[in-house]
């Protein structure tokens, strides 16, 4: 039998049908080039001179030396060592730039003195695992080294991102536990791509429907790890859903839309935090399909999602 068709939210329905026509449920290799000539968010300019803060286009050490392109967003006037944010785009590991989605956090350089640090970490396939969550591990040791310079109390990074990027997160965290640093204060994690095996109820249901459909989820897992996908030779660290423990850990945010392939892998994941003893927050929203906080920010269910998400930003921060 079949899986069911998911419910969506009836606010988003129409979102979704006038999306199909510029991003299809199914991304093939093909269409990746297409994906990466989108241009960069035209709005975070204009929203970094309404808040008043100061953005700074960086280069830092990425893996093995390379030097990836960063944007370092801070008080225009820092008066005291504020926390720091690691922010990481989605783009399902093959497209996406460091601008993908950075200003729904900009406002917290305003309110909190916090610095952000965005990251255009390398794309798969030219550049496959371990190359992505290495290049934004190697951006957490950079802003740890360079607190000072740039105002961060190290101890207080939190590491953030959404789908791809999300993944990468909750990778760059096991990656900091296993090395013994630099510390991650928390990790927030929205819409996480956690598991290659795309074996999941939810990745079955979502496939020909929504916004990053099963299909594409092949797509990207295997541009990141080739014939490794699906395998026994994957790295905790490419894919954290394979991670055997997960104890120890800092304070994770998880959310997801119900209607997406992410759903049951994000819910097990937040599961297995609170096995461990860990504390986790998880949110799945009925009838939210991929990315509908980005696609549809005025929406009901999307205003939820990001003042759920902003209020535990709120409390690590302040915390």
């Amino acid at each position: 039998m079949p899986p069911a068709a998911p419910y969506i939210d009836p606010e988003l329905r129409p979102v979704l049908e006038a999306l199909s026509s510029t991003v299809p449920p199914s991304i093939t290799p093909g269409m990746i080039g297409r994906f990466r000539a989108l241009a960069p968010d035209p709005t975070v300019g204009g929203l970094v001179d309404r808040l008043g803060i100061a953005h700074e286009d960086r280069t830092i050490p990425g893996f093995a030396d390379a030097d990836l392109g960063a944007s370092v967003f801070r008080p225009v006037q820092p008066v005291t060592t504020g926390p720091g944010l690691l922010y990481l785009h989605g783009g399902g590991m093959i497209f996406g730039n460091r601008f993908g989605g950075v200003g729904g956090y900009l406002p917290f350089v305003a309110s909190h003195g916090a610095v952000i640090v965005a990251v255009d970490y390398r794309l798969a396939p030219e550049h496959a695992d371990p190359v992505p969550v290495e290049d934004c591990f190697a951006a957490l040791a950079w802003m740890a080294a360079r607190s000072t310079e740039l105002g961060i109390d190290p101890a207080r990074i939190i590491v953030a991102g959404q789908s791809a990027g999300a993944g990468l997160a909750a990778g760059v965290t096991l990656l900091s536990r296993q090395r013994g640093g630099p510390p991650v204060a928390g990790q927030l994690l929205v819409s996480p791509m956690l598991d290659d095996r795309n074996e999941s109820e939810s990745a079955r249901q979502i496939d020909g429907v929504g916004v990053w459909d099963r299909t594409s989820n092949e797509t990207g897992w295997t541009a990141l790890l080739g014939d490794r996908r699906g395998g026994g030779d994957v790295a905790e660290s490419a894919a954290p859903a394979r991670a055997r423990d997960v104890g120890g850990l800092p304070p994770a945010f998880l959310s997801v839309g119900s209607a997406e392939v992410f759903r049951d892998e994000t819910v097990a994941y937040a599961s297995r935090l609170w096995a461990g003893g860990g504390a986790a927050e998880l949110h799945v929203w009925p009838g939210g399909f991929h990315g509908f906080e980005n696609f549809a920010p005025a929406s009901s269910l999307a205003r939820a999602a990001a003042a759920a998400r902003d209020r535990w930003l709120t409390r690590m921060l302040e915390g």
